[in-house]
């Protein structure tokens, strides 16, 4: 009987243990993931300070080659509404990823137009409204490169052997989309300058 109770108690301090391990490791996993939810989280802020810059930047633009450019109010039309529908839009939501993308469309479509006026491209303040715009397009690119990897290492993180089985039975941690860009984003915006119509 000794010898009994002996290995029931040397085998509840095993489960013990092993309970208190598995324990600590979920909880190191769940801490783990939630360190690299808040990474996302900030990373996807970063991307949408470069887009508030580039929406700050716009209207100057805008105004400088308005004058010059009456013909083209489609443009503008579109740039002043992608602009009120990010400003509108939840931070982080789709509609404002949306915006963004339309906002993008409409400047590509602005830049084609302005590189066919010679009075423009002389111009000093649509030079250096230019520049900028061009550094901030560069940061955007920059801060989607780093947001996507830092989605790439979390989904990474939930999806590997052993961490899946732990996430789908304690933790659900959903999935992060990445960044991508929208459909047709590799086809050149063309402009119709015919005003002759």
């Amino acid at each position: 009987m000794k010898k009994f109770l002996a290995l029931l108690a040397v085998g509840c301090g095993v489960l013990v243990v092993l309970g208190v391990v598995v324990f600590l490791s979920v909880m190191g996993l769940r801490n783990n993931l939630v360190r690299q939810e808040e990474n996302v989280s900030t990373q996807w802020a970063q991307v949408e300070v470069q887009y508030q810059r580039r929406f700050d930047l716009i209207p100057n633009l805008v105004s400088s080659v308005r004058g010059i450019l009456e013909q083209e109010q489609e443009v503008f039309g579109d740039i002043a509404d992608a602009r009120t529908r990010y400003s509108g839009a939840p931070s982080g939501s789709q509609e404002r990823v949306e915006a963004a993308n339309e906002l993008e469309s409409a400047l590509g479509r602005l830049l084609v137009i302005m590189e066919n006026y010679p009075e423009l491209r002389s111009n000093e303040t649509v030079q250096a409204l230019m520049v900028e715009l061009e550094g901030t397009e560069n940061r955007i690119s920059t801060e989607r490169r780093r947001y996507n990897d830092v989605v790439n290492e979390f989904n990474q993180t939930i999806r590997v052997f052993p961490n899946s089985l732990v996430n789908d039975l304690f933790l659900h941690f959903d999935a992060k989309e990445r960044f991508e860009a929208v459909e047709g984003a590799d086809v050149a915006p063309e402009v119709d300058l015919d005003v002759s119509e």
